[in-house]
């Protein structure tokens, strides 16, 4: 699939584009003043949320149902609102709300378009850097407007692969990985934000990402943003039923993918 097979792709980039960008402002806004915020849980004590994830959801939403009402909206606060067009915006509002609402910069607003079960369109906004990311299918990928290409001889064992782990896997599942990774001459970092570590693997700062369960609104931009720099990505089960529900994501330079292949098991 090319871009001139995907109607209005380009209109949709640019606005995605502006609309990370609102929504990175409303959110740094909410990191500015932090200590003000209430901070809830959701599945446990290391998973957060507050008034911020939801008024950034919100904003997006809103932006999205003005220019195209149509098209269906799923994000992680507010769930799924299913369209007609045939497109699917699929948004964090805020990933990384661990390191946000304590006080690191590891966190983005992440945007994606799904269509025909593909993402078509991945906007990352890191306003802590003043980064955007961005790309859309057989457009390529940018950072700040500068293409990204991955360069073929950074491996995993010249270069970092970044990582992440939650309580829907077990110690001893993410412990295994770890060895993994290592044994094969590798090392890793995990910053907090998935969403964010994906951006980095399109801009060659990283090689390759691995989590073993990840939703589809944390890894859908930076897959297309992957694969447009010159990546590879394991396909995310993109079906109605499945789009809710997690799965393992896996995103890899040139160089990375058969060894991060085998310590994942894809």
């Amino acid at each position: 699939m090319t871009s001139h097979v995907v109607p209005g792709l380009e209109a949709r980039l640019a606005l995605a584009e502006v609309i990370a960008r609102e929504a990175g402002a409303m959110a740094l806004d909410y990191f500015k003043r932090r200590e003000t915020l209430v901070i809830e849980t959701k599945r446990d004590p290391q998973d957060v949320v507050s008034i911020a994830d939801r008024e950034v959801e919100n904003l997006i939403r809103g932006r999205f149902n003005e220019i195209y009402p149509a098209d269906g909206v799923l994000g992680e606060e507010y769930g799924l609102e299913v369209g007609t067009s045939g497109f699917t915006w699929v948004v964090d509002p805020i990933d990384g709300t661990s390191p946000f609402v304590n006080g690191m910069p590891n966190w983005c607003i992440s945007i994606a378009l799904l269509h025909g079960g593909v993402p078509v369109v991945g906007v990352i906004c890191a306003p802590c850097h003043d980064e955007l990311y961005a790309a859309a299918i057989g457009l390529g990928a940018t950072l700040n407007g500068k293409k990204l290409s991955l360069d073929p001889s950074r491996t995993i064992r010249n270069s970092v692969t970044g990582i992440g782990a939650n309580n829907y896997v077990t110690p001893a599942f993410v412990g295994k990985m770890v060895e993994s990774l290592l044994s094969a001459g590798g090392n890793f970092i995990r910053n907090g934000s998935g969403a964010l570590m994906l951006a980095y693997v399109a801009a060659g700062r990283l090689v390759g990402y691995y989590e073993p369960y990840m939703h589809a609104w944390d890894c859908l931009a930076g897959y297309c943003l992957v694969k447009e720099a010159g990546g590879w990505y394991h396909s995310f089960p993109t079906e109605d039923e499945q789009l809710t529900k997690g799965a393992p994501v896996l995103a890899a330079a040139p160089g990375a993918i058969n060894d991060l292949r085998q310590v994942a098991g894809l």
